[in-house]
């Protein structure tokens, strides 16, 4: 995992710098590096629109809601976006790392399979 990778992930965490993070696999040097990020303002659609349609990728995003008693809450998802139509290397290369990448990110609330 690059370190960028993780301080990215630390400004989201802490400092609520980014309302998500894409990750990709850099299958030449071997490690998860930061493809793009979404800034506090932006939506759960523009998050979807920035996952590609054919292509594996993790993604980290920080989901604010307000509880039934009025309390601001915010939780953060560990995403493993694997489209049916992605390549069966990309889709085991993910599958394989995930487990490892997910270790390095301390907080994550809930994991979905996508």
């Amino acid at each position: 995992v690059a370190d960028h990778s993780k301080s990215t992930y630390l400004e989201l965490q802490r400092k609520k710098v980014h309302r998500y993070i894409i990750f990709r696999i850099d299958e030449k040097k071997k490690e998860v590096l930061v493809e793009k990020t979404g800034g506090p303002s932006e939506s759960y659609a523009d998050f979807t629109a920035s996952l590609p349609e054919n292509d594996c990728r993790y993604a980290v995003y920080d989901f604010d809601f307000v509880t039934s008693e009025n309390c601001q809450k915010s939780k953060i998802f560990f995403i493993a976006w694997s489209p049916a139509v992605s390549r069966i290397r990309a889709k085991m290369l993910y599958a394989t790392s995930k487990h490892q990448f997910k270790r390095e990110l301390e907080g994550i609330h809930y994991e979905i399979q996508a």
